[in-house]
């Protein structure tokens, strides 16, 4: 009972919104089709522009600001200190849902150090107020007379405002005050707004060190030992030591780094020396990536010679020496490849960097982040749990992120996003945050989810509400429910399907392939720039959040994921050991009917050798018809039963949550290295017991020992005179009737075949 409660909260659930998407809300307006995966929020919007004319109180000091209030609601915009003829241009936006007035005021007014003194207003009934539906033009401002608190026209004074009323999909929208943001001050305001992010274009820049000449040691009569470091940024990467010592040390050796656009930092290209244990500084080069040659391909580009600058200290004071050595260098910014940011298995882009190497779109991705229910405290305010949340969602270098909605544990998004898409096999990645920037902090994660584009059917809108699941020190736990509805467009059923047939990266990646420990280092740095460069907006994508979303860490060591992935290797090979024991009970009898078709339909295939490839392919073909009657009907999300993650021990969690290298003390460590011993060891044994079954497939025909090879080889020689002699055909019916046949006929013991293999040598023997 317990464990179909608990699957229950942490499955998927479908929704019914009332969207026009999904058919669930007929009707509608423009707005509504424009944003049909999405329920239509109405706003009241006041746009305040400028005012002119203002009067000064009596010290001649006039600090202005304009206050909107509807309700319980207000919203202020900032003051100019001495000005008559201020600019705002400033937009709020109060959400319909909450207003309890029936009229708008709009106050000038003087900041003051005690008193803010009113200077005029102007006042609106709601009833009166128009509504702009898009894609018309946006309402134009009107210059209205101030008012003062009798109602009577002032004679100096006049503001120009535009109302009216609206939806999310208003342009105005974005960078609007929220009212359900009234409670963040103004220098906070700019850090809660949705906005979408591109990631900087990256690129790998190949640094092919071929040779140096004319080196000068510090020892004349000493030849070097030399190596090339390279650094570009934050990356640094060395050669190998020549093993050859000499003052013209050759290497032709290949160092690869990641660089985004625009290119701030230059190739400093050194050439170091090792004496003992340090090195001694040879000369140096520094090159704007901006000189770098671009290609496309796998063709080289030419190489190039260069200066080493090399300073010489006399006195104290640094002196350039006259004779430079020279590095011989092939430099390359690689647009072929693509510059992976995310884990191969769930990449959201395989596009390589240079646009011209693009293809077409094959369709368009359209999420609506509606809402989230049942969000955890992620933080305290006042004594009390709150939730300040927003989501960011990633697609591609494409990244979106909504409004921050404060201290609500179910906050409504509702806004809409659209992706082109130029590959199915592709994710998109959703993640829900706690905004932790009002009060200093870090962004908490809530959770995330991951949609696979190829699980879609096209031109179907699913609507969800996907459960947020992380995995603490503490153990597995729900954070709450994110409500998502997500359609893939196709606008070229052939060209999608003819991905399907292509390879997965560019062309280059299998040209001029990256090694594993290239592409680990690669992505590392990728993430880094990546995290730099987002972290720069306004409002910045913070590292913790870019991190988060694009699985930093996932490569570190961890028990239960060992655990999760064995039993998916378990899951994929259960068929195989199905067809197994199947086969076993078809040769045992143990149903007697089945075994007599069997051993008729062997007979035929027998007889009619040419029917065993169709035969096996209708066979697939109907198991495939078979199981379209039960395939998915939901987008796949995330199996707290799937990642291990419910029957984990909190040893096992506190290793993984535990830091690289570690900071736990000795006695746990030595007990979590026992543990891992005990748990190789059976992994060592297992590879042994395969190593040795492949070393007797070896010892056959080794002679290794003559009387075991001796006896094969005979074997082979009768094997090979009866098959010359007697029908294939034959022979596969004997074979295979003696498979099949009855238990009668058969004994306990092994057979001859299985204990001639089990007594050949393997290489087991020779180890220490």
């Amino acid at each position: 009972m317990q464990k179909g409660s608990t699957h229950e909260e942490f499955a998927l659930k479908q929704t019914a919104p009332k969207i026009v998407g999904s058919g669930v809300m007929i009707g509608g307006d423009k707005v509504t089709v424009a944003y049909d995966l999405v329920e239509q929020m109405e706003y009241l919007y006041v746009r305040v522009v400028k005012a002119k004319e203002l009067t000064k109180d009596v010290t001649g000091s006039f600090d202005p600001y304009v206050e909107v209030k509807v309700g319980n609601y207000k919203g202020i915009t900032k003051h100019f200190e001495k000005k008559t003829n201020p600019e705002w241009n400033y937009v709020f936006a109060f959400s319909q849902d909450r207003l309890q007035a029936s009229y708008i005021e709009v106050c000038v007014k003087d900041k003051d150090v005690v008193l803010d003194e009113m200077i005029g207003r102007i006042v609106f009934d709601l009833i009166d107020v128009p509504r702009r539906v898009p894609p018309d033009s946006s309402l134009a401002p009107q210059w209205y007379r101030l008012e003062d608190k009798r109602g009577e026209k002032l004679k100096k004074g006049e503001i120009m405002l535009a109302v009216w009323r609206g939806t999310q999909a208003d342009e105005a929208f974005c960078d609007a005050w929220h009212s359900d943001a009234a409670a963040v001050g103004s220098e906070g305001i700019s850090r809660i707004r949705g906005k979408v992010y591109l990631s900087p274009r990256l690129w790998y820049i190949r640094v092919n060190v071929i040779e140096c000449q004319d080196l000068l040691p510090s020892e004349k009569n000493r030849q070097p030992e030399c190596c090339v470091k390279v650094v570009c940024g934050n990356q640094a990467l060395k050669t190998k030591i020549c093993p050859i010592r000499s003052v013209n040390p050759m290497w032709n050796e290949d160092l690869v780094f990641v660089v985004a656009e625009p290119f701030e930092e230059p190739l400093v290209i050194t050439v170091e020396d090792k004496v003992g244990s340090n090195f001694e500084f040879l000369g140096k080069c520094v090159l704007p990536l901006s000189i770098v040659p671009r290609r496309l391909d796998n063709k080289p580009v030419p190489s190039k010679w260069h200066n080493l600058e090399k300073h010489t200290v006399v006195e104290g004071e640094k002196k350039e020496t006259k004779f430079a050595s020279k590095i011989h260098l092939r430099l390359s910014l690689d647009g072929g490849y693509h510059v992976l940011d995310e884990s191969v298995h769930y990449s959201s882009d395989f596009k390589p960097t240079s646009k011209l190497l693009w293809k077409s779109s094959i369709g368009l991705l359209e999420l609506g982040i509606i809402s989230a229910t049942g969000l955890s405290a992620m933080k305290s305010k006042d004594g009390q749990g709150t939730t300040d949340a927003y989501c960011v969602a990633k697609y591609g270098p494409k990244w979106v992120r909504t409004r921050t909605i404060i201290d609500s544990f179910s906050p409504k998004w509702n806004e809409q996003y659209t992706w082109e898409v130029h590959d199915p096999c592709t994710v998109i990645t959703v993640g829900v945050f706690d905004n932790g920037y009002l009060q200093g902090g870090k962004c908490t994660s809530i959770g995330k989810v991951r949609i696979r584009l190829s699980t879609l059917e096209t031109e179907k809108v699913y609507t969800h509400s996907y459960p947020l699941i992380v995995l603490q020190p503490s153990g597995v736990k729900k954070m709450g429910e994110v409500q998502l509805a997500v359609r893939f467009s196709c606008t070229s059923y052939v060209n999608m399907l003819s991905k399907y047939a292509q390879p997965l990266f560019p062309k280059m990646h299998y040209a001029h392939p990256l090694s594993i420990s290239q592409q680990d280092f690669l992505r590392f740095q990728t993430i880094q720039i990546l995290s730099t460069r987002l972290g720069r907006a306004e409002p910045p994508l913070k590292k913790e959040v870019v991190d988060y979303m694009l699985d930093v860490g996932s490569h570190i060591w961890s028990l239960r994921r060992a655990k999760a992935n064995f039993f998916r290797l378990m899951y994929v090979v259960s068929p195989i050991m199905a067809i197994g024991k199947w086969f076993d009970q078809i040769c045992h009898w143990k149903n007697p009917i089945t075994t007599i078709l069997i051993h008729i339909l062997f007979i035929i295939l027998v007889l009619y050798p040419e029917l065993i490839v169709p035969t096996f392919f209708l066979y697939l073909f109907l198991i495939g018809i078979w199981h379209y009657r039960s395939k998915p009907r939901h987008p796949p999300h995330m199996d707290i039963h799937l990642s291990h993650a419910h029957a984990v021990v909190p040893d096992d969690l506190d290793e993984e949550f535990d830091t690289f290298p570690t900071t736990r003390g000795p006695d746990r460590v030595r007990m979590r290295y026992d543990r891992l011993r005990s748990v190789g060891g059976r992994i060592q044994t297992v590879i042994g017991d395969l190593a040795t079954q492949g070393e007797r497939f070896h010892s056959l025909l080794s002679w290794r020992d003559p009387r075991a090879s001796a006896l094969f080889v005979t074997f082979c020689l009768f094997a090979a005179v009866v098959m010359y002699v007697t029908p294939f055909q034959v022979i596969a019916l004997i074979i295979g009737l003696y498979l099949l046949r009855h238990p009668r006929f058969r004994h306990k013991l092994p057979s001859m075949s299985s204990s001639f293999f089990k007594r050949l040598p393997a290489r087991a023997d020779c180890m220490l």
